[in-house]
């Protein structure tokens, strides 16, 4: 992989062109006491995210998850990983999957302290004073390389007052302009008794479904270059973090854009906004690479920490 083109460059801005893969109407995400975020965009038009930031942290990790072999997808064997595992060794979750990564209660807040004593003695340093990032990044570089890219918060009074944490390097939403509203319904019929309790779930229940339009609708997508040269990591762990971004990019808008029932999505045009003289590498192009940018990489990375869950 030839990164030569990012150097010095303090982002890296991805974005792709999507449309419903049938008809024209989609479903965007719903926030509680909320419902679909619309908003009014700088020049009067009618906007509207459809996918959230932290919605698409976890989509572009789910694309790289073997869920049948509990094991990341074929070009990316051999990242280092937390794996939570029952008594009996049955799996149970992960540090790729967990909602708050390796900090995850499942990590650290059972019998087995074996990360949580790791992590505080090689940081026990920071306890006072100013984060040393780089430390920190090298540190979780060989537990979970992921996280570096997805971002990180140790939230343990324990681990430096709570302090240690890292923010997204790669970073991601979809918006839609110019939107209209698809309004629609149904019934849920109960043919037995129509009329029976609805609280009970019996009867007829009407309801109403909010769907949209679009001329247009955008994934966004942002690689903090500068925050990746910032952890101070050798040359083959961070151009294998920024390989290990742009596959996770590549390979959620194949395989990661059916976001809800609803909301189906196609990826057409897949254009770098900056740097301009960048030409975004193709899916298979990059999963032909990383096995080597992980092995090239290896002096910086761990393997599989087992934690057993309670303990």
């Amino acid at each position: 992989m030839n990164f030569d083109a990012l150097k010095n460059q303090p982002r890296l801005l991805i974005e792709a062109r999507l449309q419903p893969v049938q008809g024209t109407r989609f479903q965007p995400t719903g926030f509680p006491d909320l419902g679909a975020a619309e908003f009014d965009g700088p020049d009067g038009r009618s906007m509207l995210l459809v996918e959230s930031a932290q919605s698409m942290a976890n989509r572009m990790e789910e694309v790289c998850w073997d869920e049948v072999a509990d094991d990341w997808v074929a070009s990316l064997k051999g990242l280092p990983l937390i794996k939570v595992v029952r008594n009996d060794g049955e799996a149970l979750t992960n540090s790729v999957l967990e909602a708050h990564r390796i900090n995850s209660p499942y990590i650290l807040e059972g019998k087995d302290k074996s990360v949580f004593d790791q992590l505080k003695n090689e940081l026990a340093d920071m306890a006072e004073g100013m984060v040393d990032i780089r430390k920190l990044a090298k540190v979780v570089c060989k537990l979970d390389t992921n996280a570096l890219l997805h971002g990180l918060f140790l939230a343990k009074k324990e681990l430096a007052g709570g302090r240690l944490r890292l923010p997204r390097t790669l970073s991601a939403f979809i918006e839609a302009e110019d939107i209209r509203v698809a309004q629609s319904g149904g019934v849920k019929n109960d043919s037995v008794n129509p009329s029976g309790d609805t609280g009970k779930g019996f009867g007829n229940v009407p309801f109403s479904r909010t769907e949209y339009t679009a001329p247009k609708v955008t994934a966004f997508f942002n690689i903090d270059l500068a925050q990746l040269r910032g952890f101070g990591l050798p040359d083959t762990a961070h151009d294998l973090l920024i390989a290990l971004a742009l596959f996770k990019i590549r390979l959620f808008l194949r395989d990661g854009l059916r976001l809800r029932t609803a909301c189906d999505l196609d990826a057409s045009v897949v254009n770098v906004t900056r740097p301009t003289d960048f030409t975004l590498p193709e899916l298979a192009e990059l999963a032909a690479a990383l096995p080597g940018l992980i092995k090239a990489a290896k002096g910086s990375l761990g393997g599989v920490t087992i934690v057993r869950y309670p303990g």
